[in-house]
């Protein structure tokens, strides 16, 4: 008995050595989330054992969202478990509060994903496994999640910005009873959350009320669930891999086309509405939701000017082009700076800065902004331009216009005036009595918005 429960120690040892090989390199430094519970705690135990074996460097991250009365406690627990292993701990202090319409499981995973992002390491590494694959699956499918909702959650995934550390699952295909047994015959200690019994969350009702029932029937279910999330994750990206090819064709100068959108069924145009939307960092309104506006921009004509506004990000429609941007808050009160030479000028209430660059043969002339002083300010209206010195002075609405400038860029341009005269406006160009003469070395301002 005693050299069959080594055995499957050892394999619980092995399955997480080949996994963090297949992933990880020497020197490699690993942030284990550590919540004090089994599986955080095994996981802890094993990747302190691997790391002198692989070469890597491990830490620890302790996530307090202040919502349990032991929340105190679990965090001292971590810091003396860590201290005993040797490793340092970082502990985030949160207050979640219930928001309405969002369960405070799912404001607390998103908190927990927010602290993940920044932390300094290569790997986060989360003790999610086999059950926990099988929970999610279901849980996602009462929800009426689509393919990609569905699939299973992946062994390594990327966060959201590339400077953030990938999120690593070395467990995912180990069941809970091997993780308890593992526990049990290291004589690892654990805290156990009190929420874990209360079948008032969706998960928990799960656990205890359904699945030991399925287990009944389908006692290889976590397994069997496995492989369909796996189907699912080959159709989400072969969905992907349609999306691509439809964003091919629809796009034109980086932005989809509703023209274009038209010639697909309407089944391609919402797969590619909803990548291109994820692609831009946006989070996903429901499918009912995206249906709607899929139908609003398929109807608009080619002076349409469609807006729509989602949970943190925005849709507009200028000239049949499709624009995804974050939501746009706001603007101040327009406000007028003097530029006093600054190589870079911000301008927060535009969202963005103003770059000055010397340059010969290009740009404004030095000498001819000597005598006036220069300011930036937003447009007003009624300003006139003359970009091309063998062209008329035009109104700077026709030449925006003309530029297929969106009516919401133009809001926030910054236009630089020398005394009351407009001499520089972003995408159109410097005016002709300001511009520099051959062999000059000019100021070449360049807008950069957020």
């Amino acid at each position: 008995m005693a050299h069959l429960r080594k055995s499957k120690s050892n394999s619980l040892l092995c399955d997480t050595k080949e996994v963090l090989l297949a992933h990880i390199k020497q020197g490699d430094h690993l942030t284990i989330a550590l919540s004090g519970g089994i599986d955080s705690v095994v996981l802890l135990h094993v990747l302190a054992t691997l790391s002198k074996q692989l070469q890597f460097t491990l830490s620890a991250a302790h996530v307090n969202h202040g919502i349990s009365s032991n929340a105190t406690f679990w965090s001292k627990f971590c810091c003396n478990l860590c201290h005993n292993y040797g490793i340092s701990i970082y502990i985030a202090y949160l207050q979640i509060k219930k928001e309405t319409g969002i369960s405070l499981e799912a404001i607390a995973r998103e908190e927990r994903y927010r602290i993940f992002s920044h932390i300094q390491a290569d790997y986060v590494v989360l003790a999610q496994h086999l059950d926990d694959q099988a929970e999610t699956l279901l849980l996602q499918l009462f929800r009426g999640a689509g393919v990609k909702g569905l699939s299973a959650m992946p062994i390594v995934r990327k966060q959201a910005s590339d400077a953030a550390p990938q999120i690593l699952r070395p467990l995912l295909e180990v069941s809970r009873s091997r993780i308890e047994a593992y526990a049990q015959q290291q004589k690892l200690n654990w805290i156990i959350d009190e929420s874990n019994d209360s079948i008032t969350f969706n998960r928990n009702f799960l656990r205890h009320e359904i699945l030991p029932i399925l287990k009944t029937r389908y006692p290889n279910y976590p397994k069997t669930l496995l492989r369909t999330s796996r189907h699912l994750s080959e159709a989400s990206l072969l969905l992907d891999e349609l999306a691509e090819i439809d964003s091919a064709y629809c796009l034109a100068l980086g932005k989809l086309q509703v023209e274009n959108l038209r010639k697909l069924s309407f089944s391609r145009a919402k797969n590619l509405l909803r990548y291109t939307l994820l692609q831009h960092g946006a989070i996903l309104p429901s499918t009912a939701k995206i249906e709607n506006i899929l139908n609003q921009l398929l109807a608009i004509g080619v002076d349409n000017q469609f807006h729509i506004s989602l949970n943190d990000s925005e849709i507009r429609c200028y000239k049949g082009a499709i624009y995804i941007l974050p939501g746009i808050t706001p603007l101040q009160e327009p406000k007028q700076y003097v530029w006093r030479g600054e190589t870079y000028l911000a301008l927060q209430h535009l969202r963005g800065a103003i770059r000055f660059t010397q340059i010969k043969n290009q740009g404004i002339s030095q000498q001819k902004i000597l005598n006036e002083p220069v300011t930036v300010r937003s447009r007003s209206g009624g300003e006139r331009f003359t970009p091309a010195c063998n062209r008329p002075r035009r109104s700077l609405k026709k030449l925006l216009q003309e530029a297929v400038i969106p009516p919401w860029e133009r809001i926030v341009m910054p236009l630089l005036f020398c005394g009351e005269k407009l001499i520089w406006v972003p995408g159109i160009g410097i005016d002709c009595e300001f511009q520099v003469k051959s062999d000059e070395i000019g100021i070449l301002p360049t807008w950069d918005p957020e």
